[in-house]
């Protein structure tokens, strides 16, 4: 169970970083008001995963499959572009998440 909420905490953690991105597009206050309250139901999941799981392992997975989903969906939703270096760099994080997932104690 501890794997499923890190899961949406990883997707509230994508969902709240474009949402600071747009907000910043839209440069009012009231567009911040998204932001922040993902923010407190992101910082929530992630505390309830570590429930369940080290604390070590839930961040280094939140924090890299978060990176790796906002730079796909920059690009696809912002036009923002990676090239061959980079996109070599976040395949790493990628295996280093599913290392960490399939040695997980």
């Amino acid at each position: 169970m501890a794997w499923l909420i890190l899961g949406v905490a990883v997707v509230t953690e994508i969902i709240w970083a474009l949402s600071l991105k747009w907000a910043a597009m839209q440069q009012s206050w009231s567009a911040s008001a998204l932001p922040i309250a993902l923010s407190f139901l992101n910082m929530w999941l992630l505390a309830m995963a570590m429930r369940g799981l080290p604390a070590g392992t839930a961040y280094a997975v939140w924090t890299g499959l978060g990176a790796v989903g906002v730079t796909i969906f920059g690009m696809i939703l912002f036009g923002e572009s990676l090239n061959g270096i980079q996109l070599g760099f976040i395949a790493l994080i990628v295996i280093g998440v599913v290392g960490t997932k399939l040695f997980a104690a």
